[in-house]
C-alpha cells in the first residue's frame, strides 16, 4: 500500500532513530540517546527496542490509511482460545474525547493532537452468541474468560505499537483512564460484560525523549524457576544508580531519585490505582467468580 501524501510516515530510520549526540556530551548522556541492543538485529527488533513513550504530539494528522492499516495489525493479533474478546474504540469526537481525558487526569490526552484508542475487554458480544444459542453466559462472568479477554487487549495493543512505531509514529500507553471506570463506561457507551482495560494515543512525534534504562535480565528473566531478588542485589543497586544518573542526566528531569525509591514511594497511588476496579468489575458483570 502506498500511502497518501496527507497519510505519509517517516521511515523507523529518520523519525524512529535516536538523536545524535554531540560530541561533547558526558558517556553518561550519550547512552540515554541510544536504544538497548540485541545480540541479533533487524529491522523487527530495532522498533522493538528503540521503543520510547511519546507525549507530545505535532498537529499534523495520522491519515485514514495509517489508521486502517493499524487497527488491522490488531485485528491480526493473537487471541486466547480464538475467542476474539477485545473490541477497539477510536475516539474522535470531542465530547467523547474529553471524558477520556477528565477519567485519565493527564493533560496530554486532551486536545486535538494523536488518535485517541480506547481498548476494550469484550465478553458482551460472546455473550449474545451465547444466548442466541441457547448456552449459558454463566462461563462469561469467570474471573479466568476476563483474563483471557485481557490478553487479547494487550496483545492487540502491543501489535498497534509495534505498527505505529515502525512507520516513525509516537505512541503512548494510558493505564490511566481508570481513573474513572465509571465514567469512561458511560461516555463509551460500554455495555454489560465489558470493561476499558487501557488507552492507547498514537501520532507524529514532537518530543524526543532519551531511553529509560530497563532492570537487568537476571532480575527479570529466570530459567527453570523464578529468579530470587536477594540472589541480586549487586545488579539491582548497580540498576538504581542508573536510574539516578537516568534522572540526572535527562532533558526533561524534574526529579533524582532510584528505582527501588519510586517503587516504595509511588505504588498504590494516583487515582487510577486507588478506583474501585473490582466494584466496577462486578457491576459489568466480570471476575464474578
Amino acid at each position: 500500500m502506498s500511502p497518501s501524501s496527507s497519510s505519509q510516515v517517516a521511515s523507523p530510520s529518520s523519525a524512529g532513530s535516536p538523536r545524535a549526540a554531540t560530541p561533547s556530551a558526558s558517556p553518561a548522556a550519550r547512552a540515554l540517546r541510544e536504544p538497548m541492543t540485541a545480540p541479533i538485529g533487524n529491522e523487527t527488533i530495532g522498533t522493538l527496542l528503540a521503543h520510547r513513550t511519546i507525549r507530545a504530539f505535532t498537529d499534523e494528522p495520522v491519515g485514514e490509511e495509517v489508521m486502517r492499516t493499524l487497527l488491522t495489525a490488531a485485528r491480526a493479533s493473537a487471541t486466547s482460545s480464538y475467542f476474539q474478546q477485545v473490541t477497539i474504540i477510536r475516539v474522535r469526537d470531542a465530547a467523547v474525547r474529553e471524558a477520556v481525558h477528565a477519567a485519565s487526569g493527564q493533560p496530554y490526552v486532551g486536545g486535538e493532537r494523536g488518535e485517541l484508542l480506547v481498548l476494550v475487554v469484550d465478553l458482551h458480544r460472546n455473550a449474545v452468541i451465547r444466548e442466541r444459542a441457547g448456552a449459558s453466559t454463566e462461563p462469561l462472568e469467570r474471573a479466568y474468560t476476563f483474563l483471557q479477554g485481557c490478553q487479547d487487549a494487550m496483545i492487540a495493543a502491543q501489535s498497534i505499537v509495534v505498527a505505529a512505531e515502525s512507520l516513525g509514529l509516537g505512541t503512548c500507553y494510558l493505564g490511566s483512564i481508570l481513573g474513572d471506570p465509571d465514567g469512561l463506561i458511560t461516555a463509551l457507551g460500554l455495555p454489560e460484560r465489558t470493561f476499558p482495560i487501557v488507552g492507547l494515543l498514537v501520532g507524529r512525534p514532537a518530543q524526543e525523549p532519551q531511553y529509560k534504562p530497563r532492570l537487568p535480565e537476571g532480575i527479570t528473566v529466570g530459567v527453570d524457576a523464578y529468579p530470587a531478588l536477594e540472589a541480586h542485589d549487586a545488579e539491582l543497586a548497580a540498576y538504581d544508580e542508573r536510574v539516578t544518573e537516568y534522572y540526572d542526566l535527562r532533558d526533561a528531569s524534574r526529579r533524582v531519585d532510584s528505582f527501588t525509591e519510586q517503587i516504595a514511594r509511588m505504588v498504590g497511588q494516583g487515582r487510577a490505582a486507588q478506583a474501585p476496579i473490582l466494584d466496577v468489575l462486578h457491576r459489568q458483570r466480570l471476575c464474578l467468580h
